[in-house]
């Protein structure tokens, strides 16, 4: 049996050992994700501070997606909740579990409990196949930023509903600190 459900403190070890598995072919191209370097007190603070989901299968861990919100200790670019930390293990790659997890993350918390009209996540700009996953699950790319981590952040954006959303030229007028390019 498949279910998704907030993360505890007693998922810490499964969701080291998942995401530092699930990382490693970031880790190999040399990128600079705090999440492919997973520790007890890292995740331990990911759960604390922001909400954590697992996707679980049979009592075993096999993803994990976060969420920071614009009020937490550490908020996205923007006022949207804002994806990170999502991970899939390598046993199940190409089985839709982070599209799974992005889903449920984006229909049932995002857009019906928290009633946001937008969603926004972050990838280094030099990754060769994360930004244009996230394309095709309807992000486009929205400024970007050097965090000093030895790549640009490329920011995407996913409306969730046209009708509460403020727009794209208030956003860029609110923050002035990310560059954005002329198609973005």
């Amino acid at each position: 049996m498949s279910f998704i459900r907030r993360a505890t403190t007693e998922d810490l070890e499964d969701i080291v050992e998942l995401m530092y598995a699930a990382y490693q072919p970031i880790r190999d191209l040399g990128i600079h994700f705090e999440s492919a370097h997973p520790t007890i007190e890292k995740v331990n603070n990911n759960i604390k501070q922001n909400i954590c989901y697992v996707y679980e299968v049979d009592d075993k861990l096999i993803g994990t997606i976060s969420l920071r919100m614009p009020w937490s200790y550490n908020p996205g670019p923007y006022y949207y909740p804002h994806i990170w930390w999502l991970a899939t293990s390598p046993d199940y790659k190409g089985q839709g579990i982070s599209k799974a997890l992005l889903e449920y993350v984006e229909e049932q918390v995002i857009k019906q409990r928290l009633h946001a009209s937008a969603v926004t996540l972050g990838t280094a700009d030099n990754h060769p196949w994360l930004i244009e996953m996230y394309e095709r699950r309807g992000y486009r790319k929205f400024g970007s930023t050097d965090l000093g981590k030895g790549h640009i952040t490329q920011y995407l954006i996913k409306v969730l509903d046209e009708s509460l959303f403020v727009g794209t030229e208030a956003l860029k007028q609110q923050f002035t600190t990310i560059t954005y390019k002329e198609d973005e």
